[in-house]
């Protein structure tokens, strides 16, 4: 078909022509940037060869009556999308989140997407990379992540989201799912989010050239542990085509956990517990939880719209109130039997055979509890040699032997829980195209600040930077993503590897070594690094193995691998109470551990002011 130029296509054509002497690519202007779908009119933005739409809102607002229900589709196709600022989901401000500003910031209007496309996307049927941020769903933003320079060098297009966060997106109470019907009975109102901007996706994304039959979901962090929630869920079946989990894990909680109940290491009280409603006594909490405790079925609805018509801004205060520093911890993924397999996600993952076409990437990083290890006060000093007018503090180790053992242990704890034990699940379901990695990368370089290669290395989240091309890292960016060969190398392997698996579900580093498929005989893996480190290795981890170095060690007290081998045994996957009680001939049962690991925090906050160094 023959495109009719307007007076303004010449006009730029001219100027290029006059510029570099010829039109290099042809670039689209005017009616081609405004896409109509389902729930709008949007109005794409140029940048660099790359078009940008905005805020597109794929389900109506979850609020009011709304609030703790499955989403329900937006359909508004006349409707003006206009961008938007600080949309992102109620949530506590942070930086590192991408969302800044003060106490609780977004809003619970939040179901919204992005979508970016290389110029010439239409007419063409581009794979469709669908980002889940990470953040341990309780924090983060869409907006957060720019993969500008993957979807210009390798076109792509690529969709990133909101999605519920906290207790506004995984809940559980008796007046709200036993008084609701069908889908609205679950308790993972975060993970049909997910589900339904996937839906949005497979409905509209031909109109912004992309193929709605090749959709590779990928996240990091609680972005990989959505990726694998849904790989295991019994209603996440062709909503997606390939997958990748990067440092993933498969925690979930019962619903009497989620309901209340006590489990170690977990902040489990949910809004409806005393210590969580009498802080809204200015709602009228004392008269409606005595009607509700004398008759919850004759007065639940009253308890409902009670709990909906609580401030969201002022719940989430009164939870973090509650929870402290572990709001990171309050109960979300339930094994519901809805939407979550009802004994979990390793189990949905082993009866999900449905999808066992789907190929699979999962991995994990070297390093990967090095950036909170590292900024831990019981493991570094730190202070201001330029006073604290230059936000950067001069770290030093304490002891760096207990420092790398703790990383060690645990950066292999992730990698059995959230990246061998999820692909031997997957394996026992019939999936035949599964591949594993362990992202190595530590060329960074040592400042007068930190030995940043000893202190940081590989760590948490330090991979998602060579995958989209947008190397930040605040005031230390330059020095743990240094400029030069080897950070290209990083990039170009990374970027090749992802981009070729959701082209065709094989993933090709671009260099000479081949990535194989991952088995539960020998579990191979590639190593991410750079050129001259890009191979592949293998390795059989168990949690037995694990732990018993952590015994073996000469490094560090009884109760300090009690500490580290509670952590190992308590996290990336479901809790293993009964385990890490019979570790070492049950040497750990003569601690109170919750007792001890807050007796720490409290003599280095005394100390210190904080028990982190920021």
């Amino acid at each position: 078909m023959i495109q009719r130029l307007t007076n303004k296509d010449l006009l730029v054509c001219l100027l290029c022509l006059f510029a570099m002497g010829s039109c290099m690519n042809p670039i689209q202007y005017g009616d081609s940037l405004t896409i109509t779908t389902s729930s709008g009119i949007s109005q794409g933005t140029l940048h660099k060869n790359v078009i940008t739409w905005e805020d597109i809102p794929y389900a109506i607002p979850p609020e009011g009556n709304l609030r703790w229900k499955a989403p329900r589709p937006k359909v508004s196709p006349e409707l003006t999308i206009l961008p938007q600022e600080g949309n992102g989901c109620l949530q506590e401000a942070s930086i590192y989140a991408g969302i800044e500003g003060e106490g609780i910031v977004g809003q619970e209007d939040c179901l919204y997407l992005d979508i970016k496309a290389p110029v010439n996307n239409l007419n063409r049927r581009l794979p469709v990379m669908f980002w889940i941020h990470g953040g341990g769903n309780t924090s983060g933003v869409k907006d957060y992540y720019d993969f500008s320079e993957l979807i210009r060098e390798h076109q792509v297009l690529v969709v990133t989201i909101n999605y519920r966060l906290g207790p506004m997106g995984w809940f559980t109470h008796p007046a709200i799912q036993g008084l609701q019907n069908g889908i609205d009975k679950t308790s993972n109102f975060g993970t049909l989010d997910i589900m339904e901007a996937l839906k949005w996706v497979q409905t509209n994304i031909q109109n912004f050239g992309g193929d709605p039959e090749n959709i590779t979901i990928f996240g990091e962090s609680a972005g990989g542990n959505n990726v694998l929630s849904l790989l295991a869920s019994p209603m996440g079946n062709g909503l997606f085509h390939k997958a990748i989990s990067q440092s993933g894990y498969t925690t979930s909680f019962t619903k009497k956990e989620a309901l209340g109940a006590n489990q170690k290491g977990t902040i489990v009280n949910q809004l409806g517990s005393d210590p969580v409603l009498s802080s809204f006594d200015s709602y009228g909490y004392g008269r409606i939880k005595n009607l509700f405790t004398k008759d919850p079925q004759k007065y639940g609805e009253e308890y409902q719209r009670y709990l909906r018509s609580i401030d969201g801004k002022a719940l989430l205060e009164t939870y973090e109130k509650l929870a402290k520093d572990t709001y990171d911890r309050l109960p979300l993924l339930t094994r519901d039997g809805i939407v979550t397999h009802i004994n979990g996600v390793s189990a949905g993952l082993a009866s999900s055979g449905e999808k066992n076409n789907i190929p699979v990437i999962a991995g994990s990083n070297k390093d990967e509890l090095s950036l909170w290890l590292g900024s831990n006060r019981y493991f570094v000093n730190a202070y201001y040699p330029l006073t604290k007018l230059v936000p950067i503090p001069k770290i030093e180790f304490k002891r760096e032997d207990l420092y790398k053992l703790w990383v060690k242990t645990r950066s292999q704890g992730w990698k059995l829980r959230g990246v061998d034990e999820p692909l031997i699940e997957l394996e026992k379901a019939g999936y035949n195209s599964l591949y594993a990695y362990r992202f190595d990368w530590d060329d960074q370089v040592s400042s007068y600040f930190a030995d940043f290669p000893n202190l940081i290395g590989a760590a948490h989240g330090f991979e998602i930077s060579f995958v989209t091309g947008d190397f930040k890292f605040g005031p230390i960016g330059r020095f743990v993503y240094p400029k030069g060969e080897l950070r290209d190398q990083m990039k170009e392997t990374m970027m090749k590897a992802w981009t070729s698996f959701a082209k065709t579900g094989v993933p090709s580093t671009g260099k000479n070594q081949e990535w194989k498929k991952f088995n539960s005989k020998d579990r191979v893996f590639m190593k991410l690094d750079a050129d001259a480190y890009l191979s592949l290795d293998k390795d059989i981890l168990s949690l037995a193995f694990i732990t018993e170095n952590v015994r073996l060690s000469p490094v560090g007290t009884l109760l300090e691998k009690c500490l580290l081998v509670q952590e190992t045994f308590f996290n990336i996957g479901d809790y293993l109470e009964d385990e890490f009680m019979k570790w070492n001939h049950g040497a750990c049962q003569q601690f109170d551990m919750d007792l001890e690991r807050k007796k720490i925090e409290t003599d280095l906050i005394e100390e210190f002011g904080s028990a982190t160094i920021y």
